[in-house]
């Protein structure tokens, strides 16, 4: 099997007509350190080889640098004399570029690596740098990249009304299977831009069932806590954790497969909760930041057995139910603001609703919640095949 070219790859090989579209063009470049080709050169550098002017860069959530810890406000500044914005500070309001930073360009290139979930927020950052872009006259081009839990499974059913937010600024299911350059075209549609006003790359040699590790391309930590491809694999179900108190894992090395907190019995919880392709393995771990800083904490690690059979969203519900019931008041749910929202909860926003929360807060367990997941899904599968580039 050869290895999927990504759309910097195609350009990074020196298909002219790709090439043109940025040779002698002033450039916005919106990127982070997994913005690499398959030689790990990365796309600023690229497109300067090629003739490309780079007059700024973008830097979404965690920075262009990738340095920042989540949902930590990114400020801007220079690197190499060119002026770099942040796409994530302090306010809804900086999520999108300004006419001011975007003066003077001909384009803007988004060259972003996703990890498939909604909540992972770089999908939506090139949303809105497509509509700013649109509105002040300038093309967006997006590289194409794959999808890491492949292109064919969906789980979670769309955000009911009331419900968007940063972790999903449209109605997508939590599992979506799109690539960001689909995200983008599908945006396109429902903002009513115009054609000219995005290009996608489309990546060459990738299909809609492959996962990372088929694609032969080399995986770059994307943000601070996505050190490996398990880590994506497990992400879609895992970072509900930051909906609660508990500890999802980071302050380890091994965040959103590791997670639990001072009062969780993990070997009671791997008695449980038994998902599809993967086994719970109880232990015990001590955060060196975030939550639980310090404290010595029970939990679990989620071992993927059968990622084809894996269903994170569903496995990661399940182990909230559990640790509801075996830790009662103790378990709770996080009300602070969450991605620049403090009238709803985070639970809500990542799964897109109430319903999740109500249910496990009843104890009346979560068969209806899934089937209607499931049924939210499929419909999602139909109305998506317009804006699939890939067979």
């Amino acid at each position: 099997m050869s290895a999927v070219q990504t759309g910097l790859d195609r350009i990074a090989a020196g298909d002219g007509a790709l090439s043109a579209r940025v040779r002698g063009r002033r450039i916005g470049l919106v990127a982070h350190p997994a913005s690499v080709d398959r030689r790990l050169v990365h796309a600023r550098t690229i497109l300067a080889s090629i003739g490309a002017e780079i007059g700024a860069l973008f830097g979404p959530e965690h920075g262009f640098g990738g340095e920042a810890q989540d949902m930590a406000a990114v400020g801007g500044g220079k690197s190499e004399g060119v002026p770099v914005y942040s796409l994530y500070g302090t306010s809804e309001a900086q999520l999108s570029p300004t006419p001011e930073q975007l003066a003077g360009l001909d384009a803007i290139v988004i060259d972003l690596q996703d990890v498939g979930s909604r909540y992972y927020t770089f999908v939506w950052t090139a949303a809105l740098v497509l509509r700013a872009a649109a509105r002040a006259g300038i093309e967006t081009i997006v590289l194409d990249r794959p999808n890491p839990l492949g292109g064919e499974r969906i789980e979670g059913a769309p955000q009911r009304p009331g419900y968007r937010s940063f972790v999903g600024l449209y109605d997508v299911p939590v599992r979506h299977g799109l690539t960001i350059g689909e995200i983008a075209a599908r945006t396109r549609v429902l903002e009513g831009l115009d054609d000219r006003s995005l290009t996608i790359v489309a990546m060459r040699g990738w299909k809609r069932a492959m996962t990372f590790p088929e694609t032969r391309l080399p995986w770059v930590m994307p943000s601070p806590n996505m050190p490996t491809y398990e880590t994506a694999r497990v992400y879609a179900g895992g970072c509900l954790l930051e909906g609660t108190l508990a500890s999802e894992g980071r302050g380890t090395t091994r965040p959103f497969e590791i997670f639990g907190a001072p009062w969780v019995d993990g070997a009671a919880i791997a008695r449980r909760v038994s998902p599809r392709g993967a086994v719970l393995r109880p232990l015990t771990f001590t955060p060196t930041f975030h939550k639980h800083v310090g404290e010595l904490c029970g939990g679990v690690q989620v071992h993927v057995t059968d990622e084809r059979a894996f269903r994170p969203y569903a496995a990661y519900l399940a182990i909230l139910d559990a640790m509801k019931r075996q830790g009662g008041d103790r378990f709770a749910w996080r009300t602070e603001p969450y991605e620049f929202v403090g009238d709803r909860p985070a639970i809500d926003l990542l799964t897109g609703g109430p319903e999740v929360r109500a249910a496990i807060d009843r104890g009346t367990g979560l068969d209806a919640i899934m089937a209607a997941d499931e049924a939210g899904a499929s419909a999602f599968a139909e109305a998506r095949r317009p804006f699939l580039a890939y067979a």
